[in-house]
């Protein structure tokens, strides 16, 4: 729930804090007094859009912070985000805008995005505005009211539409590009087929190279081993003859001084990796020939590379690469070419989207007539006895997106007549009512901790009024309600009652919330109906209080 909420220099709002209890509270006050303001703040705290316009003249930035208490499910989340909770069970949002348009957001005292912030609002607070009937009549916010209640998860659907879209769109595609698609795979079969006839691999070009470049010196070669081995220990001077003859001359004085031995172990060294180079000079020498035809077999080949390179002008080493590429690109057309294997991916896409759908349309189905009867009775406590309420799903000519079906809220004002399209039949005031009815059903049926009605009984009236603040007293048992009202009989039910007032300061006009309680809710509430201080309305606001104070009939039935 919603702890506290706290206001400095919001729109008319120099400073503000308000601390926020379980149960109903009220928010009442002069038209005009700025009754929305705090609903207003909490939206941007909870990450709605805002702009500069929402600072107060002449402050340099706007802030806005709300206190709640950590849902249990929200925690996985909060830590997955880097958000710290794990010290208490608070939960801080801030949120500031500056006077040029500028907006930082922290939870928990780390910064965050608006993004997460509205994130975190869909989980902490539902609120239904005063216009909330005007979505009544748009087909989406219809199906997506019904989909809530039913909760019906519209992700495997959306997937399977667009699958099933995506394979009519490539099987058009193919068809209307079929000559193309044909041609270009003509070209590339070509192309490819002349790389096959080479066969490139992997690494083979520099390996070629390598090889080509040994055979075509392979007499320079030979002719230097020989000289290095003649050097090193064939000739009669060679290295391997003078280093002994060098260990022979040291070792005869040793025994007379012993610091030779060093340049003596240098010199055996020495003599050791001559006689290894030798034999590695001699293996190499046996292993070293002229082959001219192996020779004449790497230039036709070189030779073929380097054709086809410059051909399809790419480096001659890119061939193997170009050749995977083309392959792919080869496969890629065959499968756009292939009308039947398009055809049976079409025709499986939409099996898999006729399943979804139909899972769908059976929630819908089993939630629309449930849906339906619980807005009815609420419709009867809200002055529409013999009312009734209808969700009507009606088959579309084409499938969607959302489904097969469309849904329709449908009313029947009066006792005996056919449920019609709510926008044809209710009136404003009737309109009004079954927006609060259906408000009151889905917003006993979430998760969320904290309910927010804006003037959402505007347009209600008489003995209704009462019902409808029977209706925010019996929710405010579970949940947090907070009610922006106009109606005594609905600020009488709160078990808190805040007062907006404005009042000009130094030249500016400010607006400021305060709780009220005893005679001065008495006063309120006898302002409320639309009378003064005389004792006739005091009595008046005193009966409406204490008459709210006695659970109706409904709720001690449900006690008992």
């Amino acid at each position: 729930m919603l702890r506290r909420i706290a206001l400095r220099d919001f729109v008319i709002v120099p400073a503000l804090e308000l601390e926020l209890q379980a149960g109903f509270t009220a928010l009442t006050g002069e038209t005009g007094a700025g009754k929305s303001i705090l609903i207003d703040a909490l939206q941007l705290a909870l990450g709605q859009r805002g702009d500069a316009g929402v600072v107060r003249e002449g402050a340099a930035r706007a802030e806005i912070t709300a206190e709640f208490d950590t849902p249990p499910a929200l925690r996985p989340w909060l830590a997955e985000a880097g958000f710290n909770a794990d010290d208490d069970d608070t939960l801080l949002l801030r949120r500031s805008l500056d006077a040029q348009g500028k907006s930082r957001a922290w939870v928990n005292g780390s910064a965050a995005t608006a993004t997460q912030l509205r994130e975190l609002g869909e989980k902490l607070v539902d609120i239904h505005g005063q216009h909330a009937w005007q979505s009544l009549t748009r087909p989406d916010a219809v199906r997506a009211l019904l989909d809530g209640y039913a909760g019906v998860d519209s992700a495997p659907l959306a997937a399977a539409w667009a699958a099933w879209r995506g394979a009519s769109e490539r099987l058009a595609d193919a068809r209307a590009r079929q000559g193309d698609l044909d041609r270009e795979r003509e070209r590339l079969q070509w192309q490819l087929n002349e790389l096959d006839k080479l066969a490139p691999a992997d690494g083979e070009w520099p390996e070629l190279e390598a090889e080509h470049r040994r055979l075509s010196h392979a007499q320079a070669i030979l002719d230097a081993l020989q000289a290095a081995l003649a050097a090193i220990s064939d000739d009669e001077a060679s290295a391997d003859a003078r280093s002994a003859q060098a260990i022979d001359a040291i070792e005869s004085v040793l025994d007379h001084d012993a610091s030779l031995r060093e340049p003596l172990d240098v010199i055996r060294s020495a003599q050791a990796q001559l006689q290894d180079a030798a034999h590695t000079l001699n293996a190499a020498l046996r292993h070293a020939d002229l082959d001219p035809d192996r020779l004449q077999q790497l230039d036709d080949r070189l030779g073929a590379w380097m054709g086809l390179a410059r051909r399809f002008r790419r480096p001659a080493e890119e061939l193997p690469v170009l050749r995977a590429e083309w392959k792919a690109e080869l496969a890629q057309l065959d499968a756009a070419t292939d009308l039947d294997a398009l055809e049976r991916t079409l025709a499986a896409a939409r099996r898999s989207y006729d399943a979804a759908a139909k899972a769908v349309s059976a929630q819908r189905a089993t939630a629309a007539p449930r849906l339906a009867a619980a807005i009815t009775a609420a419709m009867q406590q809200l002055g529409m006895a013999g009312g009734r309420f209808d969700v009507a799903l009606e088959p579309l000519a084409e499938p969607q997106r959302h489904g097969r079906e469309s849904a329709e809220f449908r009313v029947a004002a009066h006792p005996g007549s056919t449920p019609r399209a709510l926008a044809k039949v209710a009136s404003g005031g009737e309109l009004s009512r079954i927006a609060l009815a259906i408000a009151v059903t889905t917003s006993e049926l979430g998760e969320t901790g904290t309910l927010i009605f804006d003037e959402i009984d505007a347009g209600v009236g008489g003995t209704v009024a009462d019902a409808v603040g029977q209706l925010m007293k019996r929710l405010g048992r579970d949940r947090q309600v907070l009610c922006v009202t106009h109606l005594p009989q609905v600020a009488a039910c709160a078990d808190r009652h805040c007062v907006v007032s404005k009042s000009a300061r130094d030249g500016r006009t400010t607006s400021d919330v305060q709780p009220v309680q005893g005679e001065a809710r008495v006063q309120e509430i006898a302002r409320m109906l639309g009378g003064s201080a005389a004792s006739t309305s005091l009595a008046h606001a005193q009966a409406l209080l204490s008459g709210a104070a006695v659970p109706d009939t409904k709720t001690r039935k449900q006690r008992a």
